[in-house]
């Protein structure tokens, strides 16, 4: 949805994708989703894609040499601004946009404050298509990983759950849209379940979260 309103009603030319993936399992962090599929979506979007690698037990630290050499080198190339899908999460706006003015680049999020129901029912009614790929076990059940992205997904939500998962209750895979030129093949394997500590504080009793992933594969 960034791409479309980039692209659409900013006119803004744009150069390339960037994101990243652990080095480990080649699959894009927190979605899952594995590197070829992350490529063959770029492929359809007809974008060049940057791929960051991330160390298994990446730090925050290093995390941020990366970024920042990233995107260093792609203002050497000419590029000035980077675009976010960011929705109304304040404090990590603020975090972007203090780290790239450190290198002189801008930030831009053209999906900023947008109502969340009324975004989620214009995803559905442009004919992008996606498919859940990883849902917060504490905010929602198993049954919800591997779901397609639909208006029956959004009206069965639990409430406190937002409808574009922005506070992290779940991630998609989006593999058809206007901005794509063909749709991304894939099979839905199985729904496996991960076990993450809790960022503290946390009780004894409450120290881990289980998040449920649906595996995509090569058709």
């Amino acid at each position: 949805m960034a791409l479309y309103h980039l692209r659409k009603s900013l006119q803004v030319d744009v150069k390339c994708l960037l994101t990243t993936v652990s080095g480990k399992y080649q699959r894009v962090s927190m979605h899952g989703v594995r590197r070829y599929l992350l490529e063959s979506q770029a492929a359809s979007l007809e974008l060049p894609l940057n791929v960051i690698e991330l160390d298994e037990d990446v730090s925050m630290n290093s995390y941020e040499v990366s970024m920042k050499n990233a995107v260093e080198k792609m203002k050497l190339e000419g590029i000035s601004t980077a675009a976010f899908g960011d929705i109304f999460l304040e404090d990590l706006k603020v975090y972007r946009e203090k780290r790239l003015n450190e290198v002189g680049m801008s930030a831009l999020f053209p999906l900023w404050k947008r109502n969340t129901f009324e975004l989620a029912q214009e995803f559905v009614k442009l004919g992008f298509k996606a498919i859940v790929v990883c849902v917060n076990g504490d905010k929602l059940d198993r049954s919800f990983a591997g779901r397609a992205y639909d208006e029956s997904f959004v009206n069965d939500l639990p409430e406190g759950v937002d409808p574009c998962g922005e506070n992290g209750e779940f991630h998609t895979f989006v593999y058809d849209g206007p901005v794509y030129s063909r749709p991304v093949r894939f099979e839905i394997g199985e729904t496996v379940g991960r076990t993450y500590a809790r960022p503290a504080p946390a009780s004894d009793d409450d120290k881990e979260v289980v998040f449920w992933f649906a595996d995509l594969l090569d058709p």
